[in-house]
């Protein structure tokens, strides 16, 4: 590999760029004609949700509502490739362990439940009775129900989560760990305590009445394509878009959207950040709380809001005031003229909207950081007021629903008891692990039993390692999914491949077409139905998985498993006997659009301890974990932050190419500011090996190529899940246990495999 794969981009995001790619991976599928048939039914009403982000929808005004990364999504599960037993025939396990998750990925749809087969370490095929009995049997035989943890993915519809955490439950157990854990765990921890609902405040019309829109760790461009859309036609009409993010990304920069004439002509699309700060990575606390201070320093608050409807604002008021600028510019990495400007933009603005991403929240001081920017938001009354209000962005389609279902390891009492209301039972009252305590548990041997609904659990995780070799001590390991993956090669000594429907096929059910719920970003829940026929005949549906499964293990339950399945709104009914929100659900979801589920902090009504929203005081941190270490180490300590390519989604790699930050067939890539290769005496091109420093000991991930870039100095960016291994177990969000995949001490070292290269 040499330096030509390395070329600068020097188009906007989107245009022609990004239809040329939606049609190569339509190509690369052998989907051409009957995936654009399926891309026109996307996010439409009677259509399927877009398996890829939690982005909303603009009401369908318009014929594409999908963007690149969403194209691909569908194009990789409405694919023609097939993995039969064949492929399994033809490969042990530990050959196809050795190779990479680009190739994984590529096989195609899985076509029926596998069992493994250690005699001959391949996976064989079984029935579906069999493995329902056969999982059964074990999570029976267990000396408790808390030795079984079971994952679940955002991918995963309302309805399949809703029944899923039911059968859990009914079991015996709330270990329910699952993707927010290690995602936007800190939103809902920070914005639970401070305003009273763990949920972005804000809807799209909102973005229509923004003057100002503060967008913090956060790459839309890539992780969120269809947002790009909403900022184009805000900073048109003049609203200022403020971004903080340590990389300079293209979707931040310039957006050409493949539905304007105007702009697939221009060389340059619309301009989308007015202003762009590259601030340090982790220094979004120090610069909010500089941007708080001027805001005070003014006196440019909302007075009448703070009295009413506010609770905290004096030691909030003295903490940001004593917070000297030297600390401030140090820690952010950003002047205080800078952050002057970036202040009169929000004083200026009527109505402003703050929205984040994981660039804020996989950090030690994830939860103070949105707490500190709710702060900011409710110093000028900026939410509830049209225009205005708190905007987590949700990665993956149902994050958000599943929670609301309640996948969620720490149940509140009052759910608990509305759920065995309503199906006659006695919930467990005991919380149980997230993600991280996951992984602690089945190293300690506590639990014996890992089940996933989706996901790819042993490359999501921090610290890969100590991961699989978790999972690997398991007495079961149980997947449900669409295509191969890397977790499904890292398995206890007995093991099942469950094959699902996907998001774009038809759901049959009893004779009828099934349609399931999904949850977006902004609140939104709206109905999903599939058109294309399933990849293989012997495809179940989530729902049915999980009945069939409860069916089996469950011989006393008194739910009636099967016969919910049989229509979904059956199940639908029962959300609407448990699930606040959710009075009178299948009339409302079956309206084109769906349903706005409410939002009581958009209504000013604070549901928290004491009835108002909360500021909450917050020093800047100085003392941070890569502080510590650079003090003790004689080496460069540089801080690593894990990132998505622009040819991947989560974990699924769809390509090798980065088209934004101008890479082309490699993954194995570390950008460097220019400053620090001189500092080094390292060049571009070169390869490195990558070792992280701990307390615990270090952990190295080889051969990675330099890419000179715009970055902070001292500042690393290199994409995940290749970089995953870096990342410690223990370090992580305080009170929200995130992984701190954004925050990583790292050296760097010449490769000594260059041979290889």
């Amino acid at each position: 590999m040499s330096k030509q794969a390395i070329k600068v981009y020097q188009r906007p995001a989107g245009g022609w760029g990004a239809l040329k790619s939606v049609f190569g991976t339509l190509r690369e599928q052998g989907v051409l004609g009957r995936g654009v048939g399926t891309l026109l039914r996307a996010n439409q009403p009677d259509g399927f949700d877009c398996p890829g982000c939690a982005w909303p929808d603009k009401n369908h005004h318009s014929t594409f509502e999908f963007c690149e990364n969403g194209a691909k999504a569908v194009a990789a599960e409405a694919t023609e490739r097939r993995v039969t037993r064949a492929l399994f025939e033809q490969h042990t396990v530990a050959e196809l362990a050795a190779h990479d998750d680009y190739w994984l990925e590529g096989q195609g749809r899985l076509t029926e439940p596998m069992r493994y087969d250690p005699a001959t370490d391949r996976y064989v095929p079984t029935s579906w009775d069999d493995a329902f009995a056969a999982i059964a049997a074990q999570l029976n035989a267990l000396d408790h129900p808390d030795q079984a943890l079971f994952y679940t993915s955002g991918r995963t519809s309302n309805e399949a989560a809703f029944l899923y955490q039911l059968f859990i439950r009914e079991f015996g157990t709330n270990n329910l760990p699952d993707c927010s854990n290690m995602c936007h765990e800190p939103s809902g921890t920070a914005m639970k305590e401070q305003i009273g609902i763990g949920k972005g405040t804000v809807t799209l019309d909102d973005f229509e009445h923004a003057q100002a829109i503060f967008i913090f760790g956060q790459n839309p461009g890539t992780n969120h394509p269809r947002m790009l859309g909403t900022l184009r036609e805000a900073a048109k009409r003049g609203c200022r878009i403020v971004a903080f993010n340590p990389l300079r990304e293209r979707g931040l920069e310039r957006f050409a959207d493949p539905q304007s004439p105007r702009d697939m002509l221009s060389a340059h699309g619309t301009d989308i950040a007015s202003n762009y700060y590259q601030l340090k990575i982790g220094g979004d606390l120090a610069a909010v709380t500089g941007m708080a201070k001027v805001v005070l320093e003014a006196g440019d608050i909302d007075t009448d809001f703070i009295a009413a409807h506010t609770d905290g604002f004096a030691a909030y008021r003295d903490t940001v005031e004593a917070t000297p600028w030297a600390v401030i510019e140090q820690e952010s990495g950003l002047s205080e003229a800078q952050l002057r400007e970036a202040a009169a933009i929000y004083i200026a603005s009527p109505a402003s909207i703050c929205t984040w991403g994981m660039g804020i929240t996989q950090h030690k001081h994830s939860v103070a950081t949105i707490q500190a920017i709710v702060g900011l938001l409710l110093l000028k009354g900026n939410i509830g007021k049209p225009g205005a209000g708190a905007c987590p962005v949700r990665g993956h389609s149902n994050v958000q629903g599943d929670r609301t279902m309640g996948i969620f390891e720490r149940p509140t009492p009052a759910f608990l008891q509305k759920l065995g209301a309503a199906f006659d039972f006695t919930p467990p009252a005991k919380h149980g692990h997230d993600v991280v305590g996951a992984i602690e548990a089945m190293l300690d041997g506590s639990a014996k039993v890992f089940f996933a609904m989706g996901g790819n659990f042993a490359t999501a995780t921090p610290d890969s390692d100590r991961t699989q070799q978790a999972l690997a001590k398991c007495d079961l390991t149980v997947h449900v999914t669409t295509k191969l993956n890397r977790s499904h090669l890292v398995h206890g000594r007995a093991a099942y491949i469950l094959p699902c429907l996907g998001r774009t096929e038809i759901d049959i059910q009893a004779g009828r077409a099934q349609g399931v719920t999904v949850e977006d970003s902004m609140s939104m829940v709206h109905i999903s139905a599939g058109m294309n026929a399933p990849a293989s005949p012997d495809l179940l549906s989530e729902p049915a998985i999980v009945a069939r499964l409860a069916v089996a293990t469950l011989p006393h339950s008194k739910t009636p498993w099967l016969w919910l399945i049989e229509d979904y709104d059956r199940i639908r009914d029962k959300i609407a006997q448990v699930i606040d929100g959710f009075a009178d659900f299948n009339r409302r979801v079956h309206v084109p659009g769906g349903f706005y589920l409410g939002n009581s902090a958009r209504e000013r009504n604070w549901q928290t301890a004491s009835g108002k929203a909360m500021f909450a005081a917050h020093p800047v941190p100085t003392d941070l974990p890569i502080k510590q270490i650079r003090a003790s180490h004689a080496a460069p300590v540089f801080n690593l932050m894990t990132v998505r390519s622009h040819d991947q989604y989560n974990t699924t790699i769809y390509g090798l190419d980065d088209r934004y930050r101008g890479v082309y067939g490699h993954r194995r890539v570390c950008f460097i500011n220019q400053a620090d290769l001189a500092r080094l005496g390292f060049a571009a091109g070169q390869w490195v090996d990558l070792t992280s420093l701990w307390h615990d000991g270090e952990r190295s991930a080889k051969r990675f190529l330099l890419v000179e870039y715009d970055i902070p100095e001292g500042c690393l960016a290199s994409y995940y899940p290749e970089t995953n291994a870096l990342v410690p177990l223990s370090s992580m969000a305080d009170r929200a246990r995130t992984p701190a995949s954004k925050s990583v001490p790292v050296v760097l070292s010449l490769s000594a495999e260059l041979a290889a290269a």
